[in-house]
C-alpha cells in the first residue's frame, strides 16, 4: 500500500500529519429537519505511513465492536508512529438511536454499499461514507456481532485470496479465520473492491458491549497496527489458528427446550453432544451432534427451539483437529481464549461434557 500523503481529506476536512481530529459529517435530516450527524475521530502520526479505518454498528443493534473502538479513544494502549487511524465508532446512527439491526427504510445499511448519491435513504447513507471516508483508507477492520438471539465466538472474516486482505487477517490475532469474499454490496466487499482491504470481525451478540470481546478486539487492532508499521508492538498470537473450510448451521428435529452440551470456541469430535431438547416436563426428544470433527462458531441464545429452527453453527477446520486440541492442552484458564469461551457459555443453560 502507498503511504498516507501529507494531506489527507476525510469528509471534506483537510487533515495535517501530527494532529487529532473530531470531525461530525451530515448524513441525512430527521423527521424535525434537524441534521443527523456520524461522529468521526481521525488521529495522524507525524510521520507518514497506511491509513487504517475502525468501523463498528453498520447494524444499529451491533455494538460489540463500538465498545471496542470506544476504547481505543479513551484509553488507547499505544502511540500512533507513522500513518493514520480512522475511528467510526456507530456507522449505522438511525438504526444505532432506534436500536435495531435496520435503517429507517427498513433496508440492511450493509447491503448497500457503496451506495448512491440520489437513491434511497441507506443507499445515500452508504454513500456518504463510502465517499467521504472509505475511499481515503488502505485498510478497515468492521466489527459486527452475530444477529439477534446468538453469539459467536470471535472470528475474522475476509477474502484471503487477496493479499493485504490476507495480511490483516493473520494479524489481527483470533483462532478462527473464515475465508469467503463477503456478499455483494457488504462495506467489506465494496471497500476491498475499491482498494482499501477490509476484514469483518464477529464477536459476541447484540444490544452488548462484552468486556473480553472489547479486550479481544483492542489487542487485534493492535496487533494489524504493529503489522503495519504503524506503532510499535510485541505481536499476540492466539493459542491456534483454524481455517474453517465448511460451516453450516445445525439445526433442531424436536420443539422443546435446549440443555446446551457445548459452548461457542468448544472443538468437538464427531459424534459429540452440543444440545438436547427436552419438553417442558423433561422427556428427551433429541439430541444434536457434531456430524464430523471441528468447531463450535456460534450458537442460538434462545432456550425454546421448534423443529428446523437453528441451534449451532459449526464449522470444519483445515487439517483437523488433533492439533488444536494438542494446542489447547497448553492454555490457560486464565487466558483471553479460555475467558471467552466462559462468557460466551454463560448466555446458554450448560452441562458440559467438557469436550477440550
Amino acid at each position: 500500500m502507498t503511504p498516507s500523503p501529507r494531506k489527507l481529506v476525510i469528509g471534506g476536512h483537510s487533515l495535517a500529519a501530527g494532529e487529532t481530529w473530531d470531525l461530525y459529517l451530515d448524513l441525512t435530516q430527521a423527521y424535525s429537519g434537524e441534521d443527523v450527524q456520524l461522529p468521526v475521530r481521525v488521529v495522524r502520526a507525524a510521520k507518514a505511513g497506511p491509513t487504517l479505518l475502525l468501523t463498528a454498528a453498520v447494524h444499529g443493534d451491533e455494538i460489540n465492536g463500538t465498545g471496542v473502538i470506544r476504547e481505543l479513544i479513551l484509553n488507547p494502549p499505544f502511540e500512533l508512529a507513522r500513518g493514520t487511524l480512522v475511528l467510526v465508532p456507530v456507522v449505522n446512527i438511525p438504526g444505532f438511536e432506534r436500536r435495531t439491526r435496520y435503517m429507517p427504510d427498513r433496508r440492511d445499511l450493509n447491503r448497500c454499499f457503496p451506495g448512491l448519491e440520489d437513491g434511497s435513504l441507506s443507499s445515500r447513507i452508504a454513500h456518504t461514507v463510502f465517499e467521504q471516508i472509505v475511499r481515503s483508507c488502505d485498510y478497515c477492520i468492521d466489527f459486527h456481532t452475530a444477529a439477534v438471539h446468538r453469539t459467536n465466538f470471535p472470528n475474522v472474516r475476509g477474502d484471503l485470496g487477496n493479499t493485504d486482505v490476507r495480511r490483516i487477517a493473520e494479524a489481527f490475532g483470533a483462532s478462527l479465520l473464515l475465508d469467503s469474499k463477503g456478499l455483494p454490496k457488504t462495506l467489506r466487499s465494496a471497500a476491498t473492491d475499491a482498494g482499501c482491504a477490509t476484514i469483518v470481525i464477529e464477536a459476541g451478540e447484540v444490544w452488548k458491549v462484552e468486556p473480553a470481546i472489547v479486550e479481544f478486539g483492542v489487542r487485534g487492532v493492535s496487533n494489524v497496527l504493529g503489522e503495519l508499521e504503524m506503532i510499535e508492538w510485541k505481536r499476540t498470537h492466539p493459542p491456534y489458528r483454524a481455517h474453517i473450510d465448511r460451516r453450516r448451521w445445525l439445526r433442531s428435529d424436536a420443539g422443546g427446550m435446549l440443555r446446551f452440551h457445548a459452548r461457542p470456541g468448544d472443538v468437538l469430535e464427531q459424534g459429540q453432544p452440543i444440545a438436547s431438547c427436552l419438553t417442558l416436563l423433561g422427556e428427551e426428544r433429541g439430541t444434536v451432534v457434531a456430524p464430523e470433527d471441528g468447531i463450535v462458531v456460534g450458537s442460538t441464545t434462545l432456550p425454546a427451539v421448534k423443529p428446523g429452527d437453528p441451534v449451532c453453527h459449526f464449522g470444519s477446520a483445515r487439517g483437523g483437529i488433533k492439533p488444536i486440541l494438542a494446542a489447547l492442552k497448553k492454555v490457560s484458564q486464565e487466558s483471553l481464549h479460555e475467558r471467552l469461551r466462559g462468557d460466551l457459555g454463560s448466555s446458554i443453560t450448560l452441562e458440559e461434557s467438557d469436550p477440550q
